[in-house]
């Protein structure tokens, strides 16, 4: 089963509308990822990613329900790296 994980929005690099990415915090890890779909997303904002791809913005409320849920399933130590 595939899964979008809500991260952080840290920075952005804006090189035009295809090619905007930002660096993107998963728990403890940073990851880029292409902000393409989501030209509205800011700095601060949460943001659904899947294969290193925004697909959508949630608000801090929903991404740390989402989180809680991960813990729950035992998923969340892979984000927060502190998988074994």
């Amino acid at each position: 089963m595939c899964l979008a994980t809500p991260g952080q929005i840290e920075s952005i690099q804006d090189n035009g509308p295809l090619q905007r990415q930002g660096k993107v915090r998963f728990g403890g890890i940073c990851k880029e990822v292409s902000l393409a779909l989501v030209p509205e997303a800011q700095v601060g904002d949460y943001v659904l990613a899947h294969a290193g791809l925004a697909i959508g913005i949630v608000d801090a409320e929903e991404a740390a329900k989402v989180f809680e849920y991960l813990r729950e399933l035992g998923d969340l130590e892979e984000l927060e790296g502190t998988a074994p």
